[in-house]
């Protein structure tokens, strides 16, 4: 296989290995009905929906010093696969805790997804694509979530641990079949050696990263349950609309991409698209008794989505590929620090002051990272 195809096979390999660990890592709050019919509480189900994100913490920055020094296809290959032996095992768990140990440590080795495969994008893809590329690897996030919001509702708990755990070893294999490491590019004058967080570009990068999640996740993780319990859906229709939305999600991703490479530049389009969830977010609040929520509702689920891939593109840049795993080892645990947090915090903001007090509370935090996003260029690094 020549190089030109090679790339594009990566991709869509690094695609499929991202929706697989998206799908059980970040897909979970589809399974919180069944939880709750179960016997649990809205908290404790949400906690179980967190626990993958806490399991991400632990691994995520020594899963990018790995692929910065062995390469990415083995560690990729090494930990979906161990994620899906954990999710497998999982639907013998006896009880809550049990359970909770089994997503979390499978969090742990999933982790490796999410470093390893941006590395890989910016290995293969030239400066001028690579923001269409990146929005295609991020495209993974939504469409795995919008695999759970498709499938999980459906099921019952042994069978959905079934099909996540099998999608897992299926997407290893893939991997290990069909991905090559890019070769290692020369060094050049031009290009910054020491590390890249010398100056607070990268802080602030994965700063605002992490308050853009708290009005994705807040959407994410409560959607289904708002439209059942508040608009008397039924789960499995309102799993339907929400993957759709998801999809939307994941081709507005790819448009922010498209549109980063058109001009130039990745934290300007990223800052826009946050002004435009605050809005949103603002609607949802002030429409979530009304028959307007819906409509704001699947807006804010595609909007809150899309600037992940040009942050991830714009902290890969900067960071070159001697500290890209690290540097989106860290992008990822400052983003999944706060989605392990947001799920547990926002479900008891709901608890004592429902739904509009949760969605308005949500709007702080896009304000916020339109101050933290760069407005200076990004150049160290690679170009």
């Amino acid at each position: 296989m020549n190089a030109g195809r090679r790339r594009w096979a990566v991709l869509v390999i690094g695609m499929v290995a991202m929706t697989a660990g998206c799908a059980f890592q970040f897909g979970l709050a589809y399974l919180i009905p069944a939880l709750m019919a179960d016997g649990l509480t809205l908290a404790q189900a949400g906690l179980l929906a967190a626990a993958p994100t806490v399991g991400l913490l632990a691994t995520l920055i020594a899963w990018g010093a790995a692929a910065d020094r062995w390469g990415e296809r083995w560690v990729l290959t090494i930990g979906l696969a161990t994620a899906g032996v954990i999710l497998l095992a999982g639907i013998a768990a006896g009880g809550p805790v049990a359970l909770g140990v089994c997503f979390l440590l499978a969090g742990a080795a999933g982790a490796a997804v999410h470093a390893s495969s941006g590395r890989l994008i910016l290995g293969w893809f030239a400066a001028h694509e690579r923001g269409l590329a990146m929005g295609l690897r991020q495209t993974a996030q939504p469409l795995g979530v919008a695999v759970a919001a498709l499938v999980l509702p459906s099921l019952a708990r042994p069978a959905a641990l079934l099909f996540l755990g099998a999608f897992c070893l299926v997407a290893a294999a893939l991997v290990a079949i069909v991905v090559r490491n890019p070769e290692a590019a020369p060094a050049t004058a031009g290009t910054a050696t020491g590390s890249p967080y010398r100056t607070p570009v990268l802080w602030r990068l994965h700063a605002a990263s992490a308050l853009l999640i708290v009005p994705q996740f807040t959407v994410a993780t409560f959607a289904l349950v708002f439209l059942v319990e508040r608009h008397a859906w039924e789960p499995s229709a309102a799993g339907r609309v929400l993957a759709a939305g998801q999809i939307a999600g994941a081709l507005a991703r790819l448009g922010a991409g498209w549109w980063s490479d058109r001009v130039r530049s990745r934290t300007r389009p990223m800052r826009i698209v946050a002004l435009g969830i605050a809005l949103v977010m603002a609607l949802l609040a002030a429409g979530a008794t009304t028959s307007v929520a819906v409509a704001a509702l699947l807006v804010a689920g595609v909007l809150s989505v899309s600037p992940n891939g040009l942050a991830f593109t714009a902290v890969a840049e900067y960071a070159g590929r001697a500290w890209a795993g690290r540097a989106l080892g860290v992008q990822n645990t400052a983003q999944n620090a706060v989605a392990a947090l947001t799920p547990p915090i926002m479900a008891a903001v709901i608890g004592t002051g429902g739904y509009r007090v949760a969605f308005a509370a949500a709007i702080v935090f896009p304000l916020l990272a339109t101050v933290v996003i760069p407005g200076a260029p990004l150049s160290q690094g690679t170009s």
